[in-house]
Formats: C-alpha cells, sequence, structure tokens
C-alpha cells in the first residue's frame, strides 16, 4: 500500500478542500488533513503536522497549504516520498501584497470578519462556476467553520513565511505541479518557476480552473493524483 497521503489546506479551508481526493482514495491511499488553525507561524503549523505525522508519508499542499509544506521540507523532508504542489508558490508576498493583508487582518480584528463573501469568489474560482451553488457553498462554509481568530493566525503565518525558492534546486522528491491556469491569486507563472527549479517536477495547468483546483476540478485532480499517488 503506498504511504499516507497528507493534505495540508489553504486560507480559510479545511478537509472539505480535499474531500473529492479523500473519497477517491477511500480503500487505497490513507489520508489524513493537517489542522493550521492553532498556530500563528509557519513553522508553528509544520511542527504541529509533523508531531502527528506517520513516520512517512505522501504530501501535498494547496495555496497556503503550500507554504506549510515547505516548512515541512525544511525539518522532515527525508520523511517525504512524494510531494505535490497545488495553486501555490514558493516566493513570498510583494509588499502590496503584504499591505492588503493587513488591511484585511485589521477589518477583522475590529469584528468586521465575513469569511468568503460572494463579491471575493471571483479571485477564488473560475467564472464560470460562480453560479454553481453547490461548490460556492462549500468555499463560503469552509471560510465560516474556520473564523476570525485563526482566519489571523493563517495571515500571520502567511505574512511571515521565509522565501523558499532557495530550497527547490535541492528536492530531490518527485514533485507534481498542479495550477488553474486562471487562477487570479497565484497566477501560473507562480507554478512555472517551481517547475523550473525543482529537478523531478512535474506541471499540469488546468484550463478553465481558479484557485481552488481540487474541489473546482476534482476529476481531473483525482487522476493526476492517481498517476503520482497511488
Amino acid at each position: 500500500m503506498p504511504d499516507p497521503l497528507l493534505l495540508i489546506p489553504g486560507l480559510l479551508c479545511d478537509e472539505a478542500l480535499w474531500r473529492p481526493q479523500i473519497d477517491h482514495f477511500a480503500g487505497r491511499v490513507d489520508c489524513i488533513v493537517g489542522d493550521t488553525t492553532k498556530d500563528d507561524t509557519a513553522a508553528g503549523m509544520a511542527a504541529r503536522i509533523l508531531s502527528k505525522a506517520p513516520p512517512r508519508f505522501q504530501l501535498a499542499g494547496l495555496s497556503m497549504g503550500g507554504y506549510i509544506v515547505f516548512e515541512i521540507l525544511r525539518r522532515a523532508s527525508d520523511r517525504v516520498s512524494k510531494l505535490a504542489l497545488l495553486d501555490t508558490q514558493a516566493r513570498p508576498d510583494s509588499e502590496e501584497q503584504k499591505e492588503k493583508r493587513k488591511a484585511l487582518m485589521r477589518l477583522a480584528e475590529i469584528g468586521r470578519f465575513k469569511g468568503v463573501t460572494p463579491r471575493l469568489l471571483p479571485m477564488l474560482v473560475h467564472e464560470d462556476r460562480l453560479q454553481d451553488t453547490a461548490l460556492t457553498e462549500v468555499v463560503i462554509g469552509m471560510a465560516e467553520r474556520i473564523g476570525r481568530d485563526a482566519f489571523l493566525r493563517q495571515q500571520n503565518a502567511i505574512l511571515t513565511r521565509s522565501d523558499s525558492r532557495p530550497m527547490l534546486p535541492g528536492l530531490a522528491i518527485p514533485t507534481l505541479i498542479i495550477c488553474g491556469q486562471q487562477d487570479a491569486l497565484t497566477p501560473p507563472d507562480r507554478s512555472q518557476e517551481m517547475a523550473a527549479a525543482i529537478p523531478l517536477a512535474r506541471l499540469e495547468l488546468i484550463d478553465r480552473c481558479g484557485h481552488l483546483a481540487s474541489i473546482e476540478h476534482p476529476e481531473r485532480v483525482n487522476t493526476l493524483f492517481d498517476e503520482h499517488f497511488a
């Protein structure tokens, strides 16, 4: 049986982000979802996840989950047999992005945390799916469950993360990189940058897909995960 698959969610996301993959692998690959709600640094999240992880595992992260993946690799790359990076990047935020995060945090701190609103959905999913109630309810529901306090911790972890680009050429792990062709938050060029630097990387771009590939195009992601992890 393959090594267990450790799945790391993104900002304001929980197990529902990976539900299509968990269900797809049921009985074939044990799936574990890392907890990213209790720590306010990427290092803290990585340490907590590693403390509960099996001795050896496969690893996947989406968006913020990818940032935590890099922290896990800094600490325990020898425990990771295969890797997938979805809709994420190795580089830190620009100064403009940092200021936007800080502004959102200030709003949340004064009690104006609204989770994922319909106004924000176009940044997260492809325009073709904005009227897909089943999908948008998953996205909104995850944010509601994560809540304000964990949102603030997650944003701080993102703000203070390290630049992971220097470590990419040294990763000797088979790596699948997936990105939505229309991802507005981490555009395909960020995935192309990682794929060019990681020696054993394979890049797959999914058309008509935004930032949440695992739930926007679950069948395509499942097929790619089958080829890579199963």
